[in-house]
């Protein structure tokens, strides 16, 4: 099959024999049919995550079906290929159809998941310093109503992980993966270039096979959700030309819910001249006791009083 498009964006053609894809990944695929009507097939789909425990009819998933051509044709059967016999493309190697190069920087920002557990022996997952936790405003009214203190990022709230961002900057993010386990993670308000991936961490391998160098060509990919897989690294790029409060966390629901993410706070001071919030949503957070105004804890400057204290990774 031939992939066209991955995430909304097209692609340079690419053939490959599969697609390994992370929790709201998109692509579409051209698959070229047989010349010959002789034969009907079956088709097997073998659906399979390396984070979930294989259990007997019940994980991997195997769907079956027909690929008729003819009514009366007979029906012939594919043998099962084993995955290393196939071609699997790499986040790094699809090329984007507009054919753009890659992105000058201007900053990069590296961040690492950072995997511990709790008093309990609950497992979590950090991406910044600590874990994600909502505060008592929500980021888009305090970069909105901070002036010029909201290009300072303690004022957003330890918890919120926050990332100021200049206006135009090219930034570069890298996101390092030591763990055992995938995480795909998901911009808001970005499609990024994927422009490198490779290994990290203590090992080179996964499930016995070399974990890939792939730097990519010319033209690389834009997408907004990428893998970044067990004792890998990836390296994206974007031009933060949309002012906002953008969220990139990791796209597995327990995950995100537990905190491996970060808020990219785009150019509030372009951000506070262009757009402004609603009424009718001020007056619908207010009956719901929500402040919309002030820093993460409703205060004035660094006072972040009230705030429910944040969850660091123990060093």
């Amino acid at each position: 099959m031939t992939v066209i498009e991955a995430d909304g964006v097209e692609s340079m053609p690419l053939e490959v024999d599969g697609l390994s894809m992370g929790p709201g990944q998109r692509y579409s695929v051209i698959v070229t049919a047989h010349k010959s009507d002789e034969f009907n097939y079956i088709y097997n789909v073998t659906s399979y995550s390396r984070f979930i425990t294989k259990e007997e009819g019940l994980r991997p998933i195997v769907y079956t079906g027909l690929i008729k051509y003819k009514d009366d044709a007979p029906t012939k059967t594919i043998p099962v290929v084993s995955d290393n016999q196939l071609v699997w493309p790499e986040e790094a190697q699809l090329q984007a159809y507009d054919k753009q190069p890659r992105l000058p920087v201007d900053r990069q920002i590296e961040l690492t998941v950072n995997r511990f557990t709790d008093v309990y022996n609950v497992p979590y997952s950090a991406l910044g310093s600590s874990l994600y936790k909502s505060v008592l405003v929500p980021t888009l009214y305090t970069a909105l109503s901070m002036g010029n203190l909201a290009n300072n990022s303690s004022v957003y709230g330890p918890q919120t992980n926050a990332y100021v961002l200049k206006h135009l900057d090219v930034v570069e993010i890298v996101i390092n993966n030591p763990a055992i386990e995938d995480h795909t993670f998901h911009f808001h308000g970005h499609n990024v270039q994927v422009i490198e991936t490779g290994p990290f961490g203590s090992s080179s391998t996964i499930n016995g096979q070399p974990v890939p160098h792939i730097l990519s060509g010319p033209w690389p990919m834009w997408r907004d959700t990428v893998q970044v897989r067990a004792f890998e690294f990836i390296r994206v790029r974007f031009r933060a030309d949309n002012p906002g409060v953008w969220f990139l966390h990791c796209h597995l629901a327990v995950h995100m819910y537990n905190g491996l993410a970060v808020v990219l706070i785009e150019a509030p001071d372009v951000l506070q001249q262009r757009q402004s919030v609603p009424e009718k949503m001020v007056e619908m957070c207010k009956r719901q006791g929500i402040h919309t105004q002030g820093n993460g804890a409703g205060n004035q400057e660094f006072d972040l009083s009230g705030l429910p204290p944040a969850v660091y990774p123990p060093s």
